[in-house]
């Protein structure tokens, strides 16, 4: 039953998503401009890592896309309330966990299909990494978006306009992005933003996969990224099951 209703769900947002191919590609657009117009600024220079520049901000910019798409996916649900499409599904038999995987997952489709062009584009600028690496980038970057995601539908749930939404979200996902050191790697900060960063979740996921983009798989960084990706995602699916199930949606 939960199977069904899920594979129902995530079938209709992803036709939505199919039938928008504008949107579908205007996502890739914000981390395609770092790396077409930050990446060269980094070549050659000690940035204090293994590997290249750019095995070192391709990572950044996948969980980038993760971060900044999936944290806002919540307007569609706000949209969705202020035309009765939430209403009519109140009605229905369908499971309310199912009304969220079906979103998430559709969400995670897009992102890990923009991560692929992403990647791609850097391919041709420069990037070079092992494969086991970037399928493991792309896995980071669809359970961050499932993460990010279930909390951002949750969040568009209690609030009753995009004006209370859109700030709000912006309040949490800037800092996220400066102390998880997607652009740049914290062992270039100061001792006591490196020791701030540690308190971001997204500093974990953005180690690990670096670590992966340079073919280095058993390692802490890896060990601890996977288990806070994981562990992220079990406490937001959670979050935003209860709440799909007390709002009535």
């Amino acid at each position: 039953m939960l199977l069904h209703d899920t594979a129902l769900i995530y079938g209709r947002y992803l036709r939505q998503s199919l039938r928008s191919r504008f949107a579908l590609l205007f996502g890739v657009l914000m981390p395609l401009l770092y790396l077409l117009f930050f990446g060269p600024l980094l070549t050659g220079l000690p940035l204090g890592a293994r590997g290249s520049s750019w095995q070192l901000l391709v990572p950044g910019l996948l969980l980038q896309l993760g971060l900044f798409g999936a944290a806002f996916a919540g307007f569609s649900v706000i949209i969705e309330n202020g035309q009765g499409v939430l209403e009519r599904m109140r009605v229905t038999p369908v499971s309310r966990l199912a009304l969220l995987l079906g979103r998430v997952l559709r969400d995670a489709t897009v992102f890990v299909f923009q991560a692929v062009l992403l990647v791609l584009a850097a391919v041709a600028m420069g990037l070079r990494a092992p494969l086991p690496g970037v399928l493991i980038g792309f896995a980071f970057v669809a359970l961050l978006t499932v993460s990010l995601g279930s909390l951002s539908y949750a969040m568009a749930m209690k609030v009753a306009t995009p004006q209370e939404f859109g700030p709000a979200v912006n309040a949490l996902t800037m800092p996220s992005m400066l102390l998880s050191g997607l652009m740049l790697p914290m062992s270039l900060a100061p001792g006591w933003l490196d020791v701030l960063s540690h308190f971001v979740p997204f500093r974990y996921l953005v180690d690990a996969v670096r670590d992966a983009y340079v073919g280095s798989y058993a390692t802490a960084h890896m060990l601890y990224g996977v288990v806070v990706a994981l562990g992220f995602t079990a406490v937001s699916v959670t979050v935003g099951t209860r709440v799909f199930r007390t709002a009535g949606a």
